[in-house]
């Protein structure tokens, strides 16, 4: 294939993931920008782009984000949420919800406890969960072993289920307001 070809390719299928996976890091005037800059490297070197790229690019991009927060160590609150707004447009509808208030009420919450996890723990789950990448791929974009990425990813769920748990739980109450609402009742 010819390299121009090659990078239209590559490109055309590819650019809303890497898209996707910028703005989760960085926010999405940002993310654009690093989107530009991966397939900017991705022009320079088409003869060794590997078969699949998004893996390779993703890694591109990982390292771009990682420069930039080197300079800028800026965060961007809403990134996560918008990423999940991109891929989630690129999918297409996932069928009708039955309760759209309970479907916005789990989403919600689903934020929130990932939020609430570690930068490198997000940066894995949504590698795997909203990109789609298998645990190999994931390696390959944290420059990592596949088992040391299925280890992390097995510690990095528990860590969101429990966040979870502990944000559906209601909050414990003490004896003493305890003792107070039984005496307003009676």
């Amino acid at each position: 294939m010819i390299p121009a070809q090659r990078f239209r390719h590559v490109y055309e299928e590819c650019y809303p993931r890497v898209l996707a996976y910028a703005t989760s890091r960085v926010g999405r005037q940002v993310g654009e920008d690093i989107t530009s800059e991966t397939f900017a490297v991705a022009w320079r070197r088409v003869q060794e782009l590997p078969e699949p790229a998004l893996p390779w690019l993703l890694g591109v991009a990982r390292n771009q984000v990682r420069e930039l927060r080197r300079r800028d160590s800026r965060r961007h609150a809403l990134a996560v949420q918008e990423a999940q707004r991109i891929v989630m447009g690129e999918q297409g509808e996932q069928g009708e919800v039955a309760d759209v208030a309970t479907s916005v009420a789990d989403r919600e919450a689903a934020l929130h406890a990932l939020a609430a996890l570690s930068d490198a723990d997000r940066e894995l789950l949504t590698l795997i969960a909203w990109h789609g990448l298998s645990a190999k791929e994931a390696a390959g974009v944290l420059h990592s072993t596949t088992a040391t990425v299925t280890v992390r990813l097995h510690r990095a769920r528990r860590r969101l289920e429990r966040t979870m748990q502990a944000a559906a739980r209601p909050p414990a109450t003490s004896s003493t307001q305890h003792m107070k609402t039984e005496r307003a009742l009676t």
